[in-house]
């Protein structure tokens, strides 16, 4: 099969030849001594014994409940996982099933190396809309769950400085929000709220990305996908970045605090914008106290980031019926909640939500499957992604010291558009 260079090459390519050798995956017709097809599977989970325990239960499972197929599985560090399957894209040795983050599926499909999911559509259509991936007019990728972002809050904070509390019906406007922010501050809290800015890559447009579609901008015009030109450096984009900016001049956000929720759990700062992951250990400092709030209405909507980790059949697969008869079997609702329960994250079918101890219509963490249902916004179904998702980390830290936001964001979408223009519009012209 013919396949396009993906974008997402790094130096940790060395590294992930390295790793691909430690396990042949690729082609052919692998059988096990029982006679057995062998499909061999890659996760990025090596180091998370919680989710690996999941896997590995399915996958005894499924081996022990037919004699055709034997599910042989490998996991990586999530830091060379990506690399590790560009790597084996260029040496033929793909295995047949891995898993991959949603927004980087469709580069991953254009440069060849998957094939459409093709599982049945009474499974695919019983998920969240955001843990199914498309390109090209079909399913490529599909996920046990997804996650969500929601402000974390003290009621007696909150209610102690006169400040009202958000609802799914009525979320803070702007104004509300920006008031609350400025309230906390002159309360007492040097820095009201902890954003996450001191993180890193996918982080910035999965938390921050959400913000900007609120003010009514985006980050590629979704009509085309051929261009950012008007929608990332529109009048609303550039509202967006000088409210942006403003957070941190402000004084209200900051960038020197610790990775995770700390700052928070131990009253540091009022409010955090943060991940269903971070909840639990929310849950077990704040108690009763603590809220689950909707992120700001700044202007179009709350919206938040949609889309996380997911399977996918590579095109190299030595048998995909068999591939797909193994995913099959492990969407069972069963799996997705023990998943979802370890993980802290949302289950994607109602069934598996239900059942779960967090996630059904009285748990305490059911605001997150609302916030899923109401706001989630994926990430550009592009193969231009990876090269949006990195334009936009640049040029939002930029604005974040100080940077002339209309210049930044006009040199972004230069970018973006140039990137565009040089793969002949990833198929889209």
């Amino acid at each position: 099969m013919r396949t396009r260079t993906p974008i997402l090459v790094s130096a940790g390519l060395v590294m992930a030849v390295a790793l691909t050798g430690c396990g042949q995956a690729g082609q052919g017709d692998a059988t096990t001594a029982d006679g057995r097809t062998e499909l061999t599977m890659w996760t990025h989970s090596a180091g998370n014994p919680a989710e690996l325990e999941v896997y590995e239960q399915i996958i005894s499972d499924f081996n022990d409940s037919q004699d055709e197929y034997e599910v042989v599985h490998e996991s990586f560090p999530q830091g060379a996982y990506n690399d590790a399957i560009v790597a084996a894209a260029a040496s033929g040795d793909l295995p047949c099933l891995l898993d991959l983050d949603g927004p980087i599926m469709p580069n991953w499909a254009w440069a060849g190396y998957l094939q459409p999911l093709e599982l049945p559509t009474e499974l695919t259509d019983s998920l969240l809309p955001t843990a199914v991936g498309k390109w090209d007019g079909e399913i490529y990728s599909a996920g046990y769950w997804d996650a969500a972002l929601a402000i974390f809050a003290r009621a007696s904070v909150l209610e102690g400085n006169g400040i009202r509390i958000p609802t799914v019906d009525e979320p803070w406007t702007k104004d509300e929000f920006d008031d609350a922010l400025a309230t906390l501050k002159a309360a007492g809290y040097e820095t009201p709220i902890d954003i996450g800015a001191e993180d890193t890559g996918e982080w910035w447009p999965y938390a921050y990305s959400p913000f900007l579609q609120s003010f009514g901008g985006d980050l590629i015009d979704r009509s085309t996908m051929l261009s950012a030109d008007g929608v990332l450096n529109g009048p609303e984009a550039t509202a967006w970045g000088e409210w942006f900016a403003g957070l941190f001049a402000d004084g209200y956000a900051g960038n020197s605090g610790t990775l995770g929720n700390q700052e928070f759990v131990d009253d540091e700062v009022a409010l955090s914008y943060t991940g269903v992951w971070n909840a639990v250990t929310a849950l077990d400092a704040v108690g009763d106290d603590l809220l689950i709030l909707p992120p700001p209405d700044l202007g179009t909507g709350p919206k938040i980031g949609g889309g996380s980790w997911q399977w996918a059949i590579s095109s190299e697969c030595n048998d995909a019926d068999g591939a797909r008869e193994y995913l099959e079997f492990s969407f069972q609702d069963k799996y997705i909640t023990e998943f979802a329960d370890k993980q802290v994250v949302i289950p994607a079918t109602d069934a598996a939500a239900q059942a779960s101890e967090y996630f059904g219509d009285d748990g305490v963490l059911r605001p997150f499957v609302e916030f899923s249902k109401e706001y989630a916004v994926l990430r550009p179904e592009t193969p231009a992604y990876a090269v949006i998702s990195t334009t936009f980390e640049t040029a939002a830290k930029d604005i974040m010291n100080g940077a002339d936001v209309q210049e930044t964001l006009d040199r972004a979408v230069s970018e973006i558009d140039a990137n565009i223009a040089s793969n002949d519009g990833y198929g889209f012209q």
